[in-house]
């Protein structure tokens, strides 16, 4: 027997375990890679951070550096139930929207439905005027940053020294 016929049987084996990870793993309206540890897997869920990725590893009992694309179904399935209803599962200190302001639950929203309710939200401030709701429509900066001397979108404000140089040239030259 040669050595490529006893190197055979650990390539098959690689190739076996290769064929055993799904590459993509869906979480609602998400496509999750596979290839990536659980915990930075679900890091590109829209509403699911490093410290959500943690608790919903732990209470699934998965380690949260084994690679998501090798879990079995029961696993994955415990893992989308725990995201889905994180809410329930989690302290209300834990989710991204701990007192709706139409229901007034305790609510974790994730995927795409974040972006709209995030929209809705300063729809619903703009439409009653408040403070926010005006900086808003006025494209400032909303959560009370300094506006004086920095987020200007114009050209700058203020003293162009080379202009004034270039000019001061010109002078000295026709007089």
């Amino acid at each position: 027997m040669s050595t490529e016929d006893e190197d055979r049987p650990d390539d098959e084996a690689d190739e076996d375990e290769e064929e055993d990870i799904r590459y993509f793993v869906r979480i609602g309206q998400t496509d999750l890679d596979g290839t990536a540890s659980v915990e930075r897997a679900l890091l590109g869920m829209n509403g699911i951070g490093r410290r959500v990725a943690r608790h919903i590893a732990a209470e699934a009992g998965v380690s949260r550096t084994a690679t998501f694309g090798r879990l079995d179904d029961e696993d994955v399935d415990a893992i989308v139930s725990l995201v889905t209803d994180f809410a329930d599962e989690a302290p209300a200190w834990m989710t991204n929207r701990p007192a709706d302001f139409y229901s007034g639950e305790t609510e974790h929203v994730v995927g795409n439905n974040l972006d709209l309710t995030r929209q809705q939200d300063i729809n619903r401030m703009q439409m009653i005027d408040s403070y926010k709701g005006v900086r808003h429509q006025r494209g400032q900066k909303v959560r009370g940053q300094r506006t004086r001397s920095t987020g200007r979108s114009e050209g700058t404000v203020g003293v162009n020294v080379e202009a004034i140089q270039e000019q001061f040239e010109e002078e000295e030259e026709e007089g």
